[in-house]
């Protein structure tokens, strides 16, 4: 499997809730709706809580400010996942998604790439 990692971060001018509430609600179904269109086997979002736990971790590390989430989709192979979006369908699909990510995320500040997954524990 190949996993397509996406961290986060919302546009200024909304809120957390606002943001996780758009990306719950809009552009979850979005993907959904695109899920077989562009071969995706699997699809999470991670939440990030506001929790006083939370800076209490980043401080122990000098971290940076969280993300406000993280996505996860997962493919076959990387090679899954170029066919899928090779096809003219594939690309309308990951265009409609990209302009609707537009809308709630802040894509220059938030990175993105491919890797595997290497479960260790469980």
């Amino acid at each position: 499997m190949v996993k397509l990692v996406f961290c986060l971060r919302r546009l200024p001018q909304l809120s957390r809730a606002t943001f996780q509430r758009y990306w719950r609600e809009q552009h979850g179904p979005l993907v959904q709706r695109h899920a077989v269109t562009l071969r995706i086997q699997r699809y999470v979002q991670l939440h990030t809580w506001e929790d006083a736990f939370n800076e209490v971790l980043r401080a122990s590390r000098g971290g940076p400010e969280p993300y406000d989430g993280i996505a996860e989709l997962w493919w076959q192979s990387r090679e899954d996942l170029q066919a899928a979006t090779a096809l003219p369908e594939g690309r309308r699909a990951s265009l409609e998604l990209l302009e609707d990510e537009r809308r709630f995320i802040d894509l220059a500040q938030s990175p993105l790439w491919i890797a595997e997954e290497l479960p260790l524990v469980g």
